[in-house]
């Protein structure tokens, strides 16, 4: 028998009422969407990390001897610890012709959307199949849709192309800046302040590597190179995060710093990466001239590849074509679609709602978005049905 129609804004109520900030589990929601798939006879199968406390969830509707368009959305959000809401962040809120909620602009809204016309993609007899993907833990480094495409990769059938419904206020978006993120760990020797030629300050030689990154951070910004479709129209250098020293009169043993690239397409993060290490080796003689033991070092945190697909692909005319925009768009937050591309699958971005209020308190969709999302996704129904 088949399941019970839902609205996509009873659709996104549901999906916004779970708690999927990136640190729970996103297992509820999925069992939610599964259950809600096998009432209308659409099968499922689940990717699950490690500690099987999350998943990932994939489905096909129509034939499943062709590769199709994929539909990708994450199902985690960020926290709204420490933030001034106005309502229940879990709970949708309609007002002024806007849904608010946790969620509601990234991305739950693109994922209700595209479950409520599942009845209508089953409906239509597509001849060329639409695929599901709903993902964990996009927002901490865009990890669960890596598992996903492992397990598609070698596949006799996996999807042709991919649109990620990330918010961009429903225009096509050709590319994303690539993002790689990395902690440095200086080690040096503790000794009293008073006898500090004794020690090897690990706080100073941190600062001197950071301070190389914000020189770094200026060169990009006033030399270069440019995309000016992209905001800001380089790439960035930033460090967001520092620890180090236990007391004024103690010189520190350790400190560790964060810092990220968001490189546009035109530069190699490895190569910037590089720059950095060569200038920490600089740093070395002075520090080991006191303490051999001592050093510099660096570990990977995350690296998520920019996306970076011609305007020309015919992937990308579709998305113009399922839009009607004239005009496609660059981004500089990173989505998964970078990954989807490196994995050989053309991807685009197009989703309901705005970057601009994601992440904040009171993120929005407005029901136009929604409409118009749903409008997106019926011509792609008329497209899978040629």
């Amino acid at each position: 028998m088949p399941g019970a129609a839902h609205s996509s804004l009873d659709l996104i109520r549901r999906l916004v009422g779970f708690d999927t900030t990136s640190r729970e589990s996103n297992l509820a929601l999925i069992d939610f969407v599964q259950g809600y798939l096998e009432g209308w006879g659409v099968a499922s199968e689940l990717v699950y990390d490690g500690e099987g406390r999350k998943a990932n969830l994939y489905a096909t509707i129509g034939p499943g001897d062709i590769g199709g368009i994929l539909l990708s959305g994450h199902t985690d959000v960020v926290p709204v610890d420490g933030q001034d809401w106005d309502t229940d962040p879990f709970a949708v809120t309609e007002r002024n012709g806007r849904l608010f909620g946790r969620g509601t602009s990234d991305m739950k809204s693109f994922i209700a959307v595209a479950l409520a016309l599942v009845p209508e993609f089953l409906e239509r007899k597509l001849r060329t199949p639409v695929h599901l993907a709903f993902t964990y833990d996009e927002e901490v480094g865009c990890i669960g849709v890596r598992g996903l495409i492992a397990a598609l990769k070698d596949r006799p059938v996996r999807p042709k192309a991919c649109i990620v419904g990330e918010p961009t206020l429903m225009q096509p978006v050709i590319a994303h800046k690539g993002k790689r993120s990395l902690r440095c760990r200086v080690h040096g020797l503790e000794s009293h302040s008073a006898l500090a030629h004794l020690g090897v300050n690990a706080v100073e030689a941190a600062a001197e590597i950071v301070a190389f990154l914000k020189a770094m951070a200026r060169k990009k910004r006033d030399q270069g190179p440019f995309d000016p479709a992209f905001s800001p129209p380089y790439t960035t250098v930033h460090t967001g995060v520092i620890h180090g020293g236990t007391a004024l009169n103690i010189v520190p043993r350790a400190c560790s710093f964060e810092f990220e690239f968001r490189n546009i397409p035109a530069d190699d993060p490895s190569l910037l990466l590089a720059e950095v290490k060569r200038y920490a080796e600089t740093l070395m003689p002075e520090m080991r001239a006191v303490a051999k033991a001592t050093g510099i070092s660096f570990d990977e945190l995350n690296a998520v590849k920019g996306l970076d697909i011609a305007p020309d692909h015919p992937l990308v005319q579709l998305a113009q074509a399922l839009t009607g925009a004239n005009d496609v768009g660059k981004v500089s937050f990173c989505a998964e679609a970078g990954l989807y591309q490196a994995a050989e699958i053309p991807t685009v971005i197009c989703g309901p709602g705005s970057i601009e209020v994601a992440h904040k308190p009171n993120e929005y969709v407005t029901l136009g978005q929604v409409r118009q999302c749903e409008s997106f996704m019926r011509r792609l129904m008329d497209h899978l049905a040629r």
